[in-house]
């Protein structure tokens, strides 16, 4: 188990930027493929995007494709979420799951497959 730590959300203007960055408390997530997902509210957890440990491969959901990018530094042990041209309907607690897998080149899109989560960012777009 690692425990994740969120940051970098807050209260933003639509069209603007933010980059939320996903640390482990205490170790590293070297062998973790990461994801983030979110919930708005009166709405169901999503997916955003995922990345595998490697780096390599990554996917998100059709609604952030073009606008969000996520990546990770394994110097700084750290996974971002970069987030461009946000929407009022981006409006939601981001948290960031880890899953231990010996797959280097494999991310994952389901929430019931991470076994790590953090706490949880508030994202606030406004019209």
């Amino acid at each position: 188990q690692v425990h994740l730590v969120e940051s970098g959300g807050g209260l933003v203007q639509a069209g603007d930027s933010l980059r939320l960055s996903c640390e482990p408390a205490r170790r590293t997530f070297s062998r973790y493929a990461m994801g983030w997902f979110r919930q708005g509210p009166g709405k169901e957890r999503e997916f955003v995007a995922a990345i595998s440990w490697s780096g390599d491969n990554n996917y998100y959901t059709d609604s952030v494709k073009g606008r969000f990018t996520i990546s990770r530094d394994a110097a700084r042990n750290t996974v971002y979420l970069q987030m461009d041209s946000l929407k009022p309907e981006d409006t939601a607690v981001y948290r960031c799951a880890g899953k231990l897998t010996p797959y280097s080149g494999r991310y994952y899109t389901a929430a019931d497959e991470y076994d790590n989560w953090g706490q949880g960012t508030q994202v606030t777009v406004s019209s």
